[in-house]
């Protein structure tokens, strides 16, 4: 090797050798400003006191983090500094801590702070009485009671949290708390991102608005535009509803809802249900209105007998003093006195209309629409007409009056005869009902035609009597005709059973439709196609959290004890801190190490 090539040689080994200095020094702990330094081997043995003088105070910094404090102990060999007084550690543009305590490790690169711990970032604020922080996996971590604070999306208040800096979430655990301008929610389990607002409920959780209150067992809900969905036992309770379904979507904005599967909507005012397996609700000072529909069923329960009524589709409008419930394609009503079919029905609770409506969609000569005019059964008799409209009392539940408006048709069967049927037919029926909500009284008015099977008092047919008259008036007996009298009568005959033609015992438009009435609540459904619900997706279930001391900080610490154990005038300082749950699995971990050793 000549001498230029030794020279270089030289050179390169010195510059090699100079970065890797700098590089060792990079990761010491570095005194960037001190105002005193003292020696107190008595309490600090190995260590330097450093003190803030009236100019500024102490500075000390570590890779890209920075401290200040009041005073300051560092123990060089173990990396090591307790600061006190006005403390404040500084990382980059992404933390900026502040409290009246903080030890920080160099080695594990873990801080412990306490007194009046605030820790900020851009997207939010955390105050403890103690903290931890991990600078390597960039996580903070109390244990025992902290707030966080976030402009728009309110306070969180919860026993344990932690914050995953990285990608800016918040995890919170036990009597977990947010509070913002428009909701307060109260959950167990409780994932918040900063960044976003959203937040995820875990457990038994609440959301309370001015306008309603949202239990779940899982759900989300996003404190920037206010919306949601609830899981898993959902619930919202308005001030005269409470909706209940697999899954709930709720806009806190519009005061909107909607439900999916397995619904239920109480009408606590009118003392009524909506049930369903699809629904929407939309509330405000001007609208106020529900839609359901897949098996809808309303009930309106009243104390002896409850009234059921199922559609294709069914909507309730109005304010609760005045709701008004409508049901679209396929209509029916079942009460054990009285059922109804019709294309559509709409009820009307606080005037007890019912109206029994064939809505306009076929022509007269369609095949169907005789099958969808509005019939009503009541006891033994079977009406039909163009349009029906039942009165009912809504304070006594009782039924009160009918009216059949165009194309009249009353039908029952003869209780003794086989295929006998008693008749009425005219332009305009007007019936009343007595105490035990059976039709009392009947009137026909208009072109009035009747076949009555006539019977003495042993029942015995004595025969039938077909007529036309200008008007009819009948009395009922539990069904069963008691007493009849006819106006302006047109035409009049009685035949025996023996003479009579069985083209005369039936009126033009006759249509006994008794396989089509509902007898129970389960035949309300009859006809209906089959139900396929969807499969609620929604949320993963929670995931719990990972111990902020695992496995890899432990490691990290025990590394820091063990090479202070190695100066015996010098005691572990990296573990001193630690929850008793990490100390004990710090111990497990330390005997695993000596059985491997």
């Amino acid at each position: 090797m000549n001498r230029l090539q030794s020279i270089f040689f030289i050179i390169l080994v010195s510059l090699f050798s100079l970065a890797k200095v700098n590089a060792q020094e990079k990761k010491q702990i570095e005194i960037k400003y001190t105002g005193f330094l003292t020696f107190d081997e008595e309490n600090y043995p190995g260590a330097k006191v450093l003190t803030r003088d009236d100019s500024e105070q102490v500075h000390i910094i570590h890779k890209n983090m920075n401290l200040w404090c009041d005073k300051a102990i560092h123990y060089s060999k173990d990396k090591f500094i307790e600061a006190y007084g006005n403390v404040k550690m500084i990382q980059g543009d992404t933390v900026n801590m502040t409290s009246k305590y903080i030890e920080y490790s160099g080695k594990t690169q873990l801080a412990f702070a306490s007194g009046d711990v605030v820790l900020k970032d851009p997207n939010s604020t955390i105050t403890s009485d103690t903290l931890h922080f991990d600078r390597e996996k960039q996580e903070a971590y109390y244990r025992t009671g902290g707030t966080v604070v976030k402009d728009s999306s309110g306070t969180i208040t919860s026993k344990i949290g932690r914050y995953y800096m990285n990608i800016k979430k918040y995890q919170f655990v036990e009597d977990v708390v947010l509070v913002n301008k428009e909701a307060t929610i109260n959950s167990n389990f409780f994932d918040f991102y900063s960044d976003t607002g959203h937040a995820y409920l875990f457990g038994p959780s609440t959301i309370v608005t001015e306008e309603s209150k949202t239990y779940c067992e899982k759900g989300f809900y996003d404190t920037e535009s206010k919306v949601g969905y609830a899981l898993k036992n959902a619930r919202i309770d308005y001030d005269e509803r409470i909706i209940e379904g697999d899954s709930l979507y709720f806009d806190n904005n519009t005061n909107f809802a909607s439900a999916t599967n397995n619904i239920k909507v109480t009408d606590t005012i009118n003392n009524s249900i909506v049930k369903g397996h699809y629904a929407e609700v939309y509330r405000s000072e001007e609208k106020d209105s529900l839609f359901i529909t897949k098996r809808a069923l309303a009930i309106t329960l009243q104390e002896n007998d409850s009234i059921y009524m199922h559609a294709d589709r069914l909507t309730v409008t109005g304010k609760p003093e005045h709701r008004i419930i409508k049901g679209y394609y396929n209509a029916k009503i079942y009460k054990s006195d009285i059922s109804a079919k019709a294309d559509s029905i709409h009820t009307d609770q606080k005037t007890g209309l019912t109206k029994l409506i064939n809505v306009d969609r076929f022509s007269p000569g369609d095949a169907f629409s005789t099958k969808r005019k509005p019939i009503l059964w009541n006891l033994e008799n079977q009406m039909t007409g163009d349009t029906i409209h039942l009165i009912s009392n809504p304070e006594t539940e009782k039924l009160d009056s009918l009216y059949v408006f165009n194309n009249a048709f009353i039908i029952s069967r003869d209780t003794i005869s086989e295929n006998g049927y008693n008749q009425i037919k005219g332009m305009k029926l007007t019936g009343w009902f007595n105490d035990e909500n059976s039709l009392r009284k009947v009137d026909i008015d208009k072109n009035a035609q009747s076949i009555f099977y006539v019977r003495n008092d042993q029942q015995e047919l004595t025969g039938i009597d077909k007529a036309k008259s200008g008007s009819i008036s009948m009395l009922f007996d539990n069904g069963d005709i008691e007493e009849y009298n006819r106006f302006n009568r047109i035409d009049a005959k009685t035949y025996p059973e023996s003479k009579a033609p069985k083209n005369e015992l039936i009126l033009k438009g006759f249509d006994w439709r008794d396989e089509e009435r509902p007898k129970s609540v389960e035949d309300l459904f009859k006809g209906d196609p089959p139900l396929n619900l969807p499969i609620i997706k929604g949320l993963d279930d929670y995931i719990p959290q990972e111990d902020f001391f695992d496995n890899a900080l432990l490691e990290r610490i025990k590394k820091a004890d063990d090479e202070a154990e190695k100066d015996k005038n010098a005691k572990p300082k990296a573990s001193r801190n630690l929850p008793q749950e990490a100390k004990d699995k710090k111990k497990l971990l330390d005997s695993k190490s000596l059985t491997e050793k």
